[in-house]
């Protein structure tokens, strides 16, 4: 999976080969040598279309920045106030309806549906009237319906309701015709998919990076805390508890290259550097991890064994989340890396950096600090970072809430979950807290800042106008983002509060 590409762009998936019955006589293969009409023929069609399903979930990486900088846990940075202007309205909470970030993750998400509806149309007949069978199709067929699950999640959480169709991928004749399904809607698609998944999936795979069974019961575990579906997400969390994972001694091991699919591994999104494709036109196209340079320290640089490469410094973490941090707590230097502290720390390395020269916190995101020798070509656009979407002490947090707000309350298991967090974090029994709704939402900040669900936390759990209305935060818009103004003005689509 490390080898996935871009291999069709949102124009084409939408245009190409589209139905030609006003035309007559006219054969597609008078222009093209492959039509839609060729494909999944074999068995190799199928994998081969099942891999690009994949591909857009490369191209979310900035649903993990913007889960931060529209929290309490980063700001934008950047050069000036002219930079990453569209992260400059999440962080200040004056976001545009053409806001190209939410433009950019609206089309990257439905570009990942339509891949996926198309596969799952043709899954019993392709379209000259076949049926392909071969071992493991039952199997592939579970990763797409988790994908689609994945995408429709990523939609729903950002804007609410939205636009939701699964038995075709959309054509130019659809546009205009569109509608907002209600949010109700589109979760109980997502929990149709999941559950599907979970019944065709494996428990394991022979190939790194690749969903499994227990990827589908945590992803479905994560929708039902979202929705407040406590009884219904205390099982399904519970499987992914019991089953082959571990976690890591050493918290900032998680985040290495050599950490990747490692034990704690539930859903990594792969990425890779082997073929330097770069496309700054979309930035977010290449085959690499766009988001590892964004975070990064300008201008960053010391002598050959300096492990670090520079950056951009934006997403940077705020002074608030690391004073968040315990004392003895590992993961606070995992998340929040101190330059200065770092150049202090290692004068044999003669660091040189340049401070962030906008909204400037003194601190970087660790966990995803570009490091050398870890991308290739247009090395700005092509760091073979994973990211960690899905990991076991996550799950376990999870299911502790889970737990903790379930009809049956199960106090005892909530805390276990969230001693062995503390535990790991501490490396002692020392720091132990008593297992609260309210421990287990903090202890999600530590635990996972930085990894894109701050915001998301604070609006499923009603915390986000009492935690950031310092910083601007409109009520009014629920926690939702704006429709973006180009779906808009496509299809007439309705706009969320408070924009």
């Amino acid at each position: 999976m490390k080898n996935i590409k871009n291999s069709i762009g949102l124009v084409i998936i939408l245009s190409i080969f589209m139905g030609c019955s006003d035309v007559v006589d006219f054969d597609p293969h008078d222009e093209y040598q492959v039509t839609e009409i060729d494909y999944l023929q074999t068995e190799s069609d199928y994998r081969t279309m099942a891999v690009s399903c994949y591909t857009p979930t490369q191209w979310l990486n900035q649903v993990i920045v913007l889960g931060d900088v529209a929290s309490d846990n980063s700001v934008a940075g950047g050069e000036n106030a002219s930079d990453v202007v569209s992260f400059q309205q999440i962080d200040d909470y004056n976001i545009l309806t053409n806001n190209s970030v939410l433009q950019d993750l609206w089309l990257s998400a439905y570009e990942g549906v339509n891949r996926t509806n198309y596969l799952i149309d043709y899954r019993d007949v392709n379209l000259l009237g076949s049926t392909i069978n071969f071992a493991g199709k039952d199997e592939l067929y579970g990763e797409i319906h988790f994908l689609r699950a994945f995408y429709y999640f990523n939609l729903v959480k950002m804007f609410g309701d939205v636009v939701l169709f699964t038995d075709h991928k959309l054509g130019l004749s659809d546009f205009g015709t569109l509608q907002r399904s209600p949010k109700e809607e589109v979760y109980a698609q997502i929990e149709t998919d999941l559950l599907q998944a979970i019944s065709d999936l494996p428990t394991a795979q022979s190939q790194q990076g690749r969903i499994t069974k227990y990827a589908a019961q945590a992803l479905l575990g994560k929708v039902y805390l979202y929705q407040e579906k406590f009884d219904e997400a205390v099982p399904v969390l519970q499987s992914v508890v019991d089953g082959p994972f571990s976690l890591v001694e050493n918290f900032d091991d998680i985040f290495l290259l050599e950490g990747e699919n490692g034990p704690e591994s539930v859903y990594e999104v792969q990425y890779s550097n082997g073929q330097p494709y770069y496309n700054w036109g979309g930035q977010t196209r290449g085959q690499g991890n766009y988001a590892v340079q964004q975070c990064g320290v300008r201008g960053f640089n010391g002598t050959a064994d300096m492990p670090f490469n520079s950056g951009w410094s934006t997403n940077l973490p705020t002074q608030d989340l690391a004073a968040a941090y315990e004392d003895g707590d590992q993961r606070k230097d995992a998340t929040t890396f101190d330059v200065e502290a770092y150049a202090n720390n290692n004068p044999a390395l003669n660091v040189t950096y340049q401070a962030a020269p906008f909204k400037n916190t003194g601190l970087y995101n660790k966990k995803y600090l570009p490091r050398k020798g870890q991308t290739s070509g247009q090395v700005e656009l092509n760091y073979e970072n994973n990211q960690r979407t899905i990991r076991y002490s996550e799950v376990l947090l999870m299911a502790a809430e889970a737990n903790l707000r379930a009809s049956s309350v199960n106090q005892a298991l909530a805390q276990t979950y969230l001693d062995r967090v503390r535990d790991r974090a501490f490396g002692d029994q020392d720091h132990r807290v008593t297992a609260t709704v309210q421990a287990i939402w903090d202890e999600r900040r530590l635990e996972l800042g930085m990894e894109g669900d701050r915001f998301f936390d604070l609006v499923r759990t009603g915390q986000a106008t009492s935690v950031l209305s310092s910083r601007g935060y409109n009520s009014a818009t629920k926690g939702l983002f704006p429709i973006p103004q180009r779906e808009r003005d496509i299809s007439g689509l309705s706009q969320n509060d408070g924009y």
